[in-house]
């Protein structure tokens, strides 16, 4: 065991955790004010509930010992087994308690993720019952096939550094299905769903900058080499996507937008979030460039033509952002920053490209069939959706029973 590589995956640990608290406010400010608590509770609810689900039985759904390459066993149920000595398997320099607690701050954020599509018109009993069930039969499966010894996926050669299926791809698509279920808010289009307060989005937008370092930069599982070129692409490509929604939104609209620069930076964390530890940081450039185009074009294009209500842009920026990132890293990715990995088509080796495609599709389908069904189940049970009445009072009241801003005398 290193203690250096101990004391870093500990404070990346730390940063990933702070990425949802962050992601609370990001979605926070872009609702309206009637909505903001609620919206608030999903990430901090979420904190909680994914804590106890991965210590009882996500971790080893996740990372246990084998089954067919699709699931974990139960041989690590409620951490049995998982101690202060480190698994070769995974972790050889780290006790394998603190690779379950990075690994469960990614179990936390993604579900959370998720709420950006519809929020200000879920149930909150039936949105606990969702995030449950969605972490349970969704991420811990998917995590196996991509990062678990044995996995489907990782046995193909997908590539995934960070999360980019297991993260982004599968609550961005799971975020649409999930929207389009329960309808889109009322008076959509026909009365103003503009952000309430801007400034918390862009708090929001930078605690998640910052923790990203940890979620990428501490997927080396070391404080090595490989850490620091994580690190520096993580970064360069937030600012390339920054910079490229500015400019885009421009050329569109004839105005660069606070929002808009907090969403492009947003949108190329996510997109360099698979390939962070197997590209360059010039590639790093190419992939937050387009992932910041191809996302506001989703966004403020795409959602309108097809008309689906994508409140937060949840699907926009991580189910886009996080389907480039996965190709781009099939084209982009060199054994010369990763042994480990493998060359892309920009090295010569177009077969990775398909074996990321492959993993893309393999993914959506998984994502998306698996969380209807998810819904349709807990629907038999409860309703889904707020009353027309609630909606209108907003979920802070009529959810939550407290205001976010009272009036002061």
């Amino acid at each position: 065991m290193d203690t250096g590589d101990t004391s870093f995956i500990m404070i990346c640990t730390a940063l990933v955790f702070l990425m949802t608290p962050g992601l609370a406010l990001f979605y926070g400010g872009m609702v309206r004010k009637k909505n903001v608590l609620s919206t608030l509770m999903h990430s901090w609810i979420v904190i909680g509930l994914m804590s106890l689900q991965w210590i009882l039985v996500g971790y080893t759904l996740a990372f246990g010992p084998d089954i067919h390459g699709l699931i974990g066993g139960l041989n690590w149920l409620g951490l049995n087994g998982v101690g202060i000595d480190p698994n070769p398997d995974y972790a050889a320099t780290i006790p394998a308690i603190v690779f379950m607690a990075f690994q469960m701050m990614f179990a936390v954020i993604t579900p959370a993720l998720i709420s950006g599509s519809f929020a200000e018109r879920m149930r909150f009993p039936a949105f606990i019952a969702f995030v449950l069930l969605w972490a349970t039969f969704v991420y811990d499966p998917l995590a196996h096939w991509v990062w678990g010894v044995g996995g489907f996926l990782r046995t193909l050669g997908a590539l995934d550094f960070a999360g980019g299926n297991v993260v982004h791809i599968s609550s961005g698509y799971s975020g649409l299905i999930v929207a389009l279920v329960l309808g889109k808010r009322k008076g959509l289009g026909k009365e103003s769903m503009a952000p309430h307060h801007i400034p918390m989005t862009v708090l929001g937008a930078g605690l998640l900058w910052f923790g990203w370092f940890g979620f990428n930069a501490g997927s080396a599982l070391g404080a090595s080499g490989l850490a620091g070129m994580a690190f520096v692409n993580t970064n360069t490509a937030a600012a390339a996507a920054a910079v490229a929604w500015a400019v885009v939104e421009r050329l569109h609209r004839g105005k660069s937008t606070m929002l808009g620069a907090a969403s492009g930076a947003v949108a190329g964390l996510v997109a360099i979030t698979p390939g962070a530890g197997f590209v360059t940081p010039l590639s790093s450039i190419f992939i937050g460039l387009v992932g910041g185009i191809v996302c506001y074009l989703a966004i403020s294009i795409m959602k309108a033509k097809f008309g689906y209500d994508d409140a937060l842009d949840a699907f926009g920026c991580h189910g886009i952002g996080g389907t480039w990132g996965a190709l781009a890293t099939g084209i982009f990715a060199t054994k010369t920053i990763n042994s480990a990995g493998a060359d892309g088509l920009f090295y010569g080796n177009a077969s990775l490209l398909g074996i990321q495609a492959l993993s893309v599709l393999i993914t959506v389908v998984f994502a998306v069939v698996a969380t209807f069904i998810i819904l349709k189940v807990i629907g038999l049970v409860m309703k889904l959706r707020v009353s027309e009445e609630q909606e209108a009072i907003g979920l802070n009241l009529s959810l939550h029973g407290e205001e976010a801003y009272p009036d002061f005398i």
